[in-house]
This record gives C-alpha cells, structure tokens and sequence, in this order.
C-alpha cells in the first residue's frame, strides 16, 4: 500500500513542478539562468527551493491529484505532508520529467504517457495571449486508472495555463478548456498523441469557438462516475449502446425532408434536443422537441413518463457537442419503442460549422462565462419582463438563486435583475437585512416548471416547421 501510496505521490509531484516551470522564452533575457519556477507569487532559481515550497504549502495539492482520499493515506501510514517530503527527492535535485513519466518517458501504466509539451521555444506572452479558443471535446474509453489521468490533465492545463473543466471517469474523459492559441494547439496535439485515446480520439473532435481562458473561473479537473451527468450507472447504460451516428450533412437532409413532411402532418419522426430547457430557450432546430427539464439528470425520467411519444417512431437526436447523445440515445434504444435513433455527431457545433443558416436558429448556449456563441442573427426568445427579443444571460441577481436571467438593457437599467418576482423580493429583503443572511434557491422559476413534464404533442407535431 505505502508503495503504491508512494508511486501517486511522487508522479503528482513532478506533474505540478513542472506545471509551474517557466519557459525559457520568459527568463532572465541577460544570460543569466534567472527565475526558472514561480508558484504562490514566488520566484524560484534553483530546484531545492521549489521542492521545499511545494512539500511545505502544496501537500493538498499533491494528494488530490495523485488521487489519495484521506482514508488511503491514513491506510498507508503517512500523512499527505509527509507523502509530499517523501515525494520530493531528498538527496539532491532530479530533472522534471526523468523517472515519473514526462516529457515522453511512460508512467509505470502502459495506457497512459503522462506527458507535458516542451514549451522552451514559446514565449510566455504567446502561451498566455487573452485572444484564444475554448476547446469542447470528449472521448469514450476504457480508463483503468482515472486517478492518474486527472493529476496528469489537471498538470497539462497548468502547464498550457489553461482555464476550464475537465472530468475523467473509467468510462473516458470528457473537457472544456480555454486558452491561447499557441496553448490549445499544443494540448490537442498532446491528447492525439496519448496511446489511451489512440485510434479513438482525432482532430475532428476537437470544436472549436473564439474565446480563451478568461472564459472560465478557474481550473477545475476531476474523477467522476461519468463524464456526462446522466445519473443512470454507465454499466447499466453503455455508450457503447449508442444510436446511428449522423454526419452534420446527413442530419441537415434528414431534418430538411422530416420538415416537409411534418408540415404535412405526415411525418413519423421526432426531432429531440436533448439540452436542458435554457440552452433550447435561445436556439434551436426548428420543430424540434425540446424537453423542459433542468438538468440532463432529469432525461431518463423524461424519457420513462413519455415512452408512448417515441412509440414506433425515427427519433432524430441532437445536443451540444453529441456527448449527451451518446448516453442518452442509449437509454432510448434500451427502452426497445423506437424503430430507429439517429443522433447529430459532433452535436450543435459541428452542424454549425457547415450549415451557419442552416435549421438551427438563435444562439448556441456554452458552459462558460459566455454563456452564448452565434452564428447567424437570429434572436428566438425574449426579455423575462417586457417581451423584447433579446438572448443575452445573465444570472440572477438573488445571491441564493442560480437561474440564468434574459433581462434586456432597459429593464436592466430599471433595477429588473432578478429570475423572477419571488426573487427579486427576497434580494430586497437580504440587501436591507443584515448581512450574511443565506435563503434557499426557490423562486417562481423553478415552482412552476415540473421536475419532468408529461407531453401532450399531437398538435405541436402538426405545427412543426412552422416556428
């Protein structure tokens, strides 16, 4: 055990000095070796130095990410700081990325390199330049040691100094991550070269959308039970169950000729958004079925209290960048009601990268500080208070609500901040009561719109098309 504790330690020790070595391009530009690391607002010449800081300040840091729960360490016998010191080497500096699997030596894992890109050519403005992307991808696979994969992602991102999210699962990896340019090139570059998602992940997967990483907080890399929320147990529902891949041009046909025929009151297909009821609140595929429901938690229950909808029919599938679709269309086809299910490959994005006035109208919701990306013109819904076309979010202003708020400039300027009444009184109460007074998020939002809503659709199915 204290081996294997030994092991984590020391590869996530390495992982996190390295992430925080500066280029060569950034150092001392009069000869000299100048400041090699930087970490806490610190400056660092020499190895020791980093080593003593990082044992001392960082031994949280090194356990989360070699994926050691307090439990394990105690079973071991050690605690984190110690495993820290342990990790550090004591009889003098070793180079970053000699015996722990950097800079392309293997992990002691086959599977996985954990490999950090050699960025001593890049300058750090280049590596840190605001004007960027945000990368949207996922990959399913078998992870055997998703513990390792996320110190060794969370390390690659620090490294790049990318901001954004990542979540790894035995069942694969799935992330968003915002950067400069230079940084995102390099990280696809190392994800396509990883031996774990060899054959599986390519550049196609990868979508892309300006922005960088002051799109994100933070970073955020974790081990979870899925890469995508679904709260159904991948083993029960395998994304290896998966409907019929679609390519943007292919979906575009089917949607084109499930159009014609649906404004005919013929048609025997349902366009699904598998997206929660926000995102579709502000684009999408016209005539579509688009579930008003919260969370993608929820879409297993929708689809159980609306079998009889999918009854014998083609359901044409689609969401943001296809990795809901991969599970959920899985759960559709387990229940054995459809006769087939298709689903958009690359979701939203890709489609828009083809078709950009296409049939999907509006703005396409991003998890990040964006909120939206567009492109076409097209506003589809509407100010929360005076009925304005406008597509904006903003989050509500109550600080115990978490709703995303549509609230045009002018009802802006008015004070009309909030989700809703029920929230925009209870910031007026917290704001004249003492501070620090915490409320529960309940608000008409959420007290109106049921958990899963039963479908009553036969006369929507005739208007398809029509919106």
């Amino acid at each position: 055990m204290k081996k294997k504790y030994f092991l984590f330690a020391r590869l996530a020790f390495s992982l996190f000095v390295k992430a925080k070595e500066v280029p060569a391009a950034g150092r001392c530009p009069a000869g000299g070796e100048g400041v090699r690391w930087r970490c806490c607002r610190q400056a660092f010449e020499e190895l020791p130095g980093i080593h003593r800081h990082v044992a001392l300040q960082h031994a949280g840091d090194i356990g989360r990410q070699a994926g050691l729960t307090t439990d394990a360490g105690q079973q071991a016998g050690l605690p984190a700081k110690e495993a820290a010191a342990e990790a550090s080497p004591s009889s003098g500096p070793v180079p970053v990325g000699d015996a722990d699997g950097l800079n392309g030596h293997s992990c002691s894992t086959p599977e996985i390199t954990c490999t950090l890109p050699d960025t001593s050519r890049i300058s750090y403005d280049d590596l840190t330049s605001k004007v960027g992307e945000v990368l949207l991808y996922y990959c399913y696979c078998e992870v055997k040691d998703p513990e390792k994969v996320c110190a060794w992602q969370k390390a690659l991102c620090q490294h790049l100094h990318l901001t954004g999210k990542v979540r790894v699962a035995s069942e694969g990896i799935n992330g968003t991550v915002g950067g400069s340019k230079v940084a995102t090139s390099l990280y696809i570059e190392v994800m396509l070269s990883q031996p774990l998602f060899k054959g599986i992940l390519c550049q196609e997967d990868f979508k892309s959308s300006a922005g960088g990483a002051h799109c994100f907080p933070d970073l955020r890399v974790g081990v979870f039970k899925e890469i995508v929320p679904m709260g159904i147990d991948p083993k029960i529902v395998s994304y290896k169950e998966t409907g019929i891949h679609l390519s943007p041009q292919e979906f575009h046909r089917e949607v084109e000729q499930y159009l014609s025929q649906a404004s005919q009151g013929q048609s025997d297909t349902v366009l699904l958004d598998c997206r929660n009821f926000y995102e579709s609140k502000i684009g999408h595929f016209q005539g579509c079925l688009a579930p008003d429901i919260r969370k993608f938690s929820y879409f297993p229950s929708y689809v159980d209290e609306n079998l009889e909808l999918f009854k014998d029919k083609r359901v044409l599938m689609y969401c943001t960048g296809g990795i809901r679709c991969e599970r959920g269309s899985a759960y559709l086809r387990s229940k054995a009601v459809c006769r087939e299910v298709y689903q958009l490959k690359g979701g939203i994005h890709k489609y828009l990268e083809e078709f950009p006035d296409g049939f999907y109208r509006g703005k396409l919701f991003v998890f990040d500080d964006r909120y939206a990306i567009c492109s076409n013109e097209d506003i589809i819904s509407a100010c929360r208070y005076c009925g304005t076309l406008w597509d904006q979010y903003k989050l509500c202003s109550s600080q115990h609500c978490r709703q995303l708020v549509l609230t045009c400039p002018s009802c802006h300027n008015k004070g009309l901040t909030a989700c809703c009444p029920v929230c925009q009184e209870k910031e007026l109460k917290v704001t004249s009561r003492a501070s620090g007074q915490t409320l529960k998020e309940e608000c008409e939002c959420t007290r109106r719109r049921p958990r899963v809503p039963i479908e009553h659709v036969s006369q929507r199915m005739l208007d398809a098309g029509k919106d």
